[in-house]
């Protein structure tokens, strides 16, 4: 089988940095990968981005920023406010969510048990999966006491700071785990603060094999606390990862390590062998 070749199109020097170092240019269709660069501009809490974010936030050039956010509105998938001159994530992105929701049967069976965690630690229970270099939450549900923040359906966490992320990291092969470890310190760039978060996720990593779980204790917010734990979903073999998570100012690392963290691990294998 002929080796694979990296991307080498006109204006691959600015592709994003989450595309993968070496695919085969004769099935890559670039142009797609940037759209969907494009609508993954979005984070959390924007409504409304324009050319200039998106140039920023994917380091594509303008006249084809300018060209995508065209096509893309024509499809339906952004909505442009003309009066602000930015653009909106249109229903046919919403469509596409619910078909990945709708598909996921794991999820599903989750919800109740999620619920039932969720009020008996009274914190905040998740279920998430990998999306390039973060982590996507497919669903959260809260307790009524807890006072967590509002992380919902679609939410994205890097992998180096959030439990759910170090966990996924703590499951995958070693050559893949530090294919990863590469772009994670690529993307966070080479001060300090970046080093630190890796070395934090390294050491999570390792006491996986003891703990069965990984921890983020502050640092993703200085007030939260979190621990996951990743599973097989039994549908289709992926890595689907479960977390609890709480303000640190209440909910201490013991109550992670001695409490919520053994109830998760057996709520993970029991969605494992689910069928």
């Amino acid at each position: 089988m002929a080796a694979s070749t990296a991307v080498s199109s006109p204006g691959s020097a600015a592709r994003p940095s989450a595309w993968p170092d070496d695919v085969d240019e004769r099935k890559f269709v670039v142009a797609l990968a940037r759209g969907l660069e494009l609508l993954r501009a979005f984070r959390p809490g924007d409504t409304l981005l324009g050319n200039r974010d998106f140039v920023a936030r994917t380091g594509l050039p303008k006249a084809t920023v300018n060209r995508l956010a065209y096509t893309l509105t024509v499809l339906g998938y952004l909505r442009f406010d003309e009066a602000l001159g930015k653009y909106a994530l249109d229903a046919g992105v919403l469509s596409l969510g619910f078909g990945l929701l709708a598909g996921t049967d794991t999820l599903e069976l989750a919800r109740p048990h999620m619920r039932a965690l969720a009020r008996e630690v009274g914190a905040a229970v998740s279920l998430g999966c990998r999306d390039g270099l973060d982590m996507i939450y497919l669903e959260t549900i809260r307790s009524e006491t807890a006072l967590t923040l509002g992380l919902a359906s679609g939410s994205r966490l890097s992998m180096l700071t959030s439990s759910m992320g170090r966990a996924y990291l703590a499951v995958i092969g070693e050559d893949e785990r530090n294919a990863l470890f590469a772009e994670l310190a690529q993307a966070a760039g080479k001060g300090q603060a970046g080093a630190g978060l890796a070395q934090a996720a390294r050491r999570e990593i390792e006491a996986f094999a003891r703990d069965g779980c990984c921890f983020s204790f502050r640092d993703w917010h200085e007030d939260v606390n979190a621990v996951a734990v990743p599973f097989r979903d039994p549908r289709d073999g992926r890595w689907l990862v479960l977390s609890c998570s709480g303000p640190a100012s209440s909910m201490g690392e013991d109550v992670f390590r001695e409490r919520v963290a053994p109830r998760l691990r057996a709520l993970a294998r029991r969605l494992g062998q689910s069928r």
